[in-house]
């Protein structure tokens, strides 16, 4: 047996106030004056002085601020790709996301383009990168995505909607500060962190189940209960554990896989523009004969704080259409195979994704 050698995030900082840190933990990583230090910012900061005051900017240091407005895409990589090498002399010392998981894939996947030829389309997959990323840190400004611990950048490319498999993409450092997330809008909290806790669900539930991603995905569910249901936190103590519910759900997914929701999310997504949680969500809410216990659970988080889903979002689309998003969600074979088993192929069907499509 051929075990997979994962690697992690060699290091994080956890703490509320850890942010202002961030000088202190990069400036050993400058590489020269020259070499600047790239800095990719969710839009929704601009103008927050609370926190782009306390970004070290020296030397020829750069802040781009990048909109999360959309999955993010390839194109989109290669263009910020193509900027920082047009407006610097030098390699840069390091990419720097922070931001929810577009800003971080983004971030991800333009510091594995830096060192590796061509376009962030052609390393879709999984361990197609050859050479080493910059040096990358990951700062999470929201919760429940994974995506500051996980070995994948998910793009959306000209072909496929398919993450960036490999040993070269997690960060070198995560800075994990619960303050940052403190304005994040009711409906994004819920799902962003329904994406952490469809995680467990699948997970949990899948077929490549071990004891390691069990661990870590029993303790992200039991998190996930204590903020979603149990609701008897302090606004600190729900920040604080849903930002280590997102690393652990993260985690859980490392030696194991996602299953149902993600594939299917992953077609809307590519179609529809859809953002992954929301995506998630409309697709989980219809996965009773998959993970009833969990769907079950979802609907009364959902009720519990009384969030309306988005409905028919896909009423009028052809079959072309249809067809698309099929295309996508059945090209995710790991996902499938997790959460079904090794003949699933037998047990689903063009007409019963379509009929699930149908009711979203």
């Amino acid at each position: 047996m051929n075990y997979k050698n994962f690697p992690m995030v060699p290091r994080v900082v956890f703490g509320r106030g850890s942010f202002n840190q961030l000088e202190e933990i990069i400036s050993p990583k400058r590489l020269n004056t020259k070499a600047p230090f790239i800095y990719l910012v969710d839009d929704v900061f601009k103008g927050n002085t609370w926190l782009t005051s306390r970004i070290p900017i020296a030397y020829n240091d750069k802040l781009h601020f990048v909109s999360a407005d959309e999955e993010p895409k390839t194109s989109q990589v290669d263009e910020l790709v193509e900027k920082i090498i047009l407006e610097g002399s030098e390699r840069p010392s390091g990419i720097i996301g922070i931001g929810g998981g577009t800003i971080l894939d983004l971030a991800k996947a333009v510091s594995i383009m830096l060192t590796n030829n061509g376009s962030a389309a052609d390393y879709q997959g999984w361990d197609l990168v050859k050479n080493p990323a910059v040096y990358h840190v990951g700062i999470p400004t929201i919760s429940g995505t994974g995506a500051e611990v996980s070995r994948t950048t998910v793009l959306t490319g000209p072909d496929k909607k398919l993450g960036i498999n490999s040993d070269f993409t997690p960060f070198d450092q995560v800075v994990l500060d619960p303050e940052l997330t403190k304005d994040v809008p009711k409906n994004q909290w819920f799902y962003t962190g329904m994406d952490c806790y469809i995680h467990c669900i699948e997970s949990l539930n899948g077929s490549y189940i071990n004891a390691f991603s069990q661990s870590y995905g029993e303790k992200a569910y039991s998190l996930c209960k204590e903020i979603f249901v149990e609701d008897n936190l302090s606004k600190q103590e729900s920040q604080d554990k849903l930002m280590m519910a997102s690393w652990h759900g993260g985690m859980s997914i490392a030696y194991s896989q996602v299953g149902v929701a993600h594939a299917m999310s992953y077609g809307l997504s590519y179609l529809l523009g859809t953002k992954h949680g929301i995506g998630n969500c409309i697709v989980f809410d219809r996965l009773e004969d998959f993970y009833p216990d969990g769907v079950k659970l979802f609907k009364e988080m959902k009720q519990k704080h009384e969030i309306e889903l988005p409905k028919n979002i896909c009423a009028d689309l052809s079959e072309d259409d249809y067809n698309t998003m099929i295309d996508v969600a059945l090209s995710l074979e790991p996902l499938w195979e997790n959460a079904i088993g090794k003949n699933w192929k037998k047990k689903i069907s063009r007409e019963k994704i379509k009929a699930l499509y149908q009711l979203m």
